[in-house]
């Protein structure tokens, strides 16, 4: 295992920490070049106010380091950049990273402090580095096993003090009805992304049930509507709940 580098401190060209071709790997080749598009159209700007939700002043000081695992549109990570935080965004998928290139690039912000960087999220070793670490639209990705997996390389990631923020779908609540318009609506998008990038089928994750097994305190949930159902949610859990067990584990 190679030791934890501190996060570069201004924006660099996209790097690469795994050797296999990324045309072999990039499974967002086909449906990344209408990401931007397809979120607009599902949600409105449900997802994109529930990827920011909390990267406001309580919780995101200037000068705290924050990773986005998974870049998406990467609106988010430039929301955190400009707020002041040294930002690290970090995808598996080429054609994602030249999304967001092309976005910084559209909205004229090539200037912020935002490193991009090409690597399986487990190949990522900068551990306990980052005030927050961000998993927007990013675990639903996974199979449920490997969900779990992929939240404690988040969590390993943060600083002992971190904080770790989930945006996604949300667990479905109300009537019989809108429960079930709620889990349909999610059948929809992850079937499309099964079908277009060989993602995990799966049902909608209990993201705040699955961050408490892994040790972390929920400090704040917030849901986002769409078609007048809350659709959408943050969660935001303290690392500091887990260090404890950490250091004697150690």
């Amino acid at each position: 295992m190679q030791s934890a580098q501190q996060p570069a401190q201004s924006a660099t060209p996209t790097a690469s920490v795994d050797a296999r071709p990324a045309e072999a790997r990039d499974k967002y080749r086909f449906v990344g070049p209408v990401y931007d598009l397809l979120s607009a159209f599902y949600s409105g700007k449900a997802i994109h106010e529930a990827k920011v939700a909390m990267l406001d002043e309580a919780h995101l000081k200037a000068g705290d380091s924050v990773l986005f695992a998974g870049v998406g549109h990467g609106k988010d990570a430039i929301h955190a950049a400009e707020r002041g935080a040294r930002v690290t965004v970090i995808d598996l998928s080429e054609t994602m990273l030249r999304k967001f290139d092309d976005e910084l690039v559209k909205q004229g912000k090539t200037h912020l402090d935002i490193r991009r960087v090409q690597a399986d999220i487990f190949k990522f070793e900068e551990f306990a580095q980052y005030d927050m670490v961000v998993g927007n639209f990013f675990l639903n990705v996974f199979s449920e096993d490997m969900m779990d997996r992929v939240l404690k390389q988040l969590i390993d990631l943060a600083k002992e003090d971190g904080k770790i923020v989930v945006g996604d779908f949300a667990l479905p609540q109300g009537n019989i009805l809108r429960r079930q318009f709620q889990k349909a609506y999610w059948y929809v998008a992850v079937s499309l992304f099964w079908l277009t990038a060989g993602n995990a089928l799966h049902n909608i994750y209990d993201y705040p049930a699955a961050m408490r097994r892994a040790g972390l305190e929920i400090k704040s949930i917030k849901r986002f509507s769409f078609a007048g159902l809350a659709n959408y949610w943050s969660i935001l859990g303290d690392k500091a709940a887990v260090a404890p067990a950490a250091k004697q584990a150690a």
